[in-house]
């Protein structure tokens, strides 16, 4: 599959059709890459897939893996990649990512996931305790991260490395 030829497509079929004119706009659907930590069941990452030119996503459990690449590849999406690992760590291989999403709550920020971070991308992570987070936007830009605390909010512990530790209780 020739992805560029498809998001190209896609600009010139689906998007000017529809109004949208603006050249950084058409671009950027046609482009953005995105790295989603926490796959689960794959709902998420069928709505980035649908937004994005290529999304990673990353899961720490196989079997939750395993079932949403299948299904998701059930239903035609071909601009996903699924890896079974430490998101905590990011996907560096991959990296820079115009936007990463992270879907658990971490205890600190992971310096893995700003350093994959693009210039000019967007990282929305919950960062706090365990029983709750506050989702917090970062941007880098001129190489700086600007950090905006959106609301308070409560998702699972990321796990791993840079993560909760998997037996902590903390």
């Amino acid at each position: 599959m020739d992805f560029r030829q498809l998001r190209q497509e896609m600009v010139e079929k689906q998007l000017i059709p529809r109004g949208i004119s603006n050249p950084r706009v058409l671009r950027a659907m046609g482009k953005k890459k995105v790295l989603e930590i926490g796959t689960g069941s794959g709902y998420q990452t069928a709505v980035l897939a649908e937004l994005a030119g290529e999304v990673v996503t990353m899961e720490i459990h196989q079997s939750l893996a395993e079932k949403a690449a299948e299904t998701l590849k059930e239903m035609g999406y071909e601009n996903i990649r699924f890896v079974v690992g430490d998101g905590s760590l990011g996907y560096p291989s991959a990296a820079p990512y115009d936007g990463i999403i992270v879907t658990a709550g971490a205890p600190h920020l992971p310096q893995a996931l700003t350093e994959q971070l693009a210039e000019n991308g967007r990282l929305v992570i919950p960062v706090g305790a365990r029983g709750y987070q506050m989702l917090t936007l970062i941007k880098k830009i001129n190489g700086r991260l600007i950090s905006s605390d959106l609301f308070l909010c409560s998702f699972v512990p990321l796990t791993g490395k840079d993560g909760w530790q998997a037996k902590s209780h903390a």
